[in-house]
């Protein structure tokens, strides 16, 4: 089913044709129709599926004809890196129409922010914390607000926005359309999404998450310890060519950072620790191809979108499956392939294990030949069962999805809509 079939203005079909988006992806045409008739929507969306298209394209649609003036959409989101994401999405699919757009969130000045809510763009995309600075103040009154979009909602629950959320709701109108994205339904977001919504149309809703199918997943046993020279040896051996590294803590974001710097490997990091602009001039740099290696910890793991990006690597391994299954989700965007690859120390067997049946799988285990593991060699982790693959050696096919090793993926692919 092409774009054209959900009857988008002309002007977001040139604009849509013009990133290169061949045909909708499958949240895409399940959440557009319903929510350009004016229903709620509630979808169970994964990382990377395009639901951001999925929002903003029937929004778009719908006051591309209105006057100008007034805000009309406001678009919620817990990270810094997500709202800056959202708002270059919206502007690139809506570069043919006169609908503005502004990003509102801590690190940076509120003055440009307060002349977007006075001038009275299109579209604002928030942060909770700051959009709640702001409304303390009478010039960010959005009386004429039509559209209310919560996204990563499960996100917000988990870094303490449930309150806040709650705080906004008080000050924008009650009658509106209200679009909620989660990739995963505990149960105070399923409470929230009853005092929300009304006869929404739901989507994916009973769907187990899963990383995207593109993604070929693999384990590294290694001691703790070992971690930063085994990353060390991928990168220098040319098997990982470019990669996002996810860390447990700051300190061993910027500890991560300086050992590869120091060696050579062209790398900066991301991290609440790190101003705004520092933030946004490393995320660039990764994704010019400046830096090779991009060092994050999960409080930007869902405001990270990188087109074509060929590794995830977990360094650590994250507490709960779901941090796990977003994070792989940085690669394998939009049904591209990607490699993700996670570092597992004896003390995190419980923690893989977790995810392992969470994802309904055993990841296949990679060694590399001529790697110095330590005195105890290579780490014993969760014996296969007799089912099982067999461990993999690095290269073969379970491991290296088909030859990734040696080319970065970052551009020239054909896409479908984010």
């Amino acid at each position: 089913m092409p774009f054209a079939s959900f009857g988008l203005h002309p002007s977001l079909l040139k604009g849509i044709k013009e990133l290169g988006f061949t045909r909708p992806t499958p949240i895409q045409d399940e959440a557009i129709p319903p929510a350009l008739e004016g229903r709620d929507v509630l979808a169970c969306a994964t990382t990377g599926s395009g639901k951001t298209a999925a929002f903003l394209l029937p929004i778009l649609h719908q006051i591309h004809d209105s006057p100008g003036g007034t805000t009309r959409a406001l678009v919620i989101t817990p990270t810094r890196e997500l709202a800056a994401q959202i708002l270059e999405d919206l502007n690139d699919l809506a570069v043919h129409t006169p609908i503005t757009g502004a990003a509102v969130f801590g690190g940076v000045g509120m003055g440009a922010q307060e002349h977007a809510f006075r001038s009275g763009v299109g579209v604002i995309v928030a942060t909770p914390g700051r959009l709640l600075d702001h409304f303390r103040a009478p010039y960010a009154k959005l009386r004429g607000l039509e559209f209310l979009v919560l996204d990563e909602a499960d996100r917000m629950l988990d870094m303490g926005f449930l309150p806040d959320i709650k705080r906004i709701l008080k000050h924008i109108p009650a009658r509106r359309q209200t679009l909620f994205f989660s990739a995963t339904m505990p149960p105070p977001i399923a409470e929230l999404t009853r005092e929300l919504l009304h006869d929404p149309a739901t989507i994916n809703l009973a769907r187990q998450a899963a990383p995207a199918v593109g993604i070929t997943q693999a384990v590294y046993p290694v001691a703790g310890e070992r971690k930063a020279p085994l990353l060390l040896t991928l990168l220098e051996s040319g098997e990982i060519v470019d990669a996002l590294v996810f860390t447990r803590t700051k300190h061993r974001a910027d500890r991560l950072a300086q050992f590869l710097i120091q060696r050579r490997i062209k790398a900066e990091r991301i991290h609440g620790n790190r101003s705004q602009s520092q933030r946004t001039a490393a995320l660039a740099g990764f994704k010019s191809g400046k830096h090779r290696v991009l060092v994050a910890t999960d409080v930007a793991a869902r405001g990270i979108d990188i087109e074509a990006l060929g590794h995830v690597v977990n360094f650590d391994v994250p507490k709960v499956p779901e941090d796990y299954i977003h994070r792989v989700g940085r690669t394998a965007r939009a049904e591209l392939t990607g490699d993700a690859f996670t570092f597992v120390s004896h003390e995190e067997e419980a923690d893989l294990a977790r995810i392992e049946r969470a994802i309904g799988k055993r990841l296949p285990r990679v060694t590399v030949p001529d790697f110095d593991y330590g005195p105890q060699g290579v780490p014993s982790v969760t014996p296969p069962t007799p089912k099982s693959p067999r461990p993999a050696q690095r290269g073969s096919s379970a491991a290296a999805g088909g030859g990734a090793r040696g080319r970065s993926r970052r551009g020239g692919r054909s896409r479908r809509g984010r």
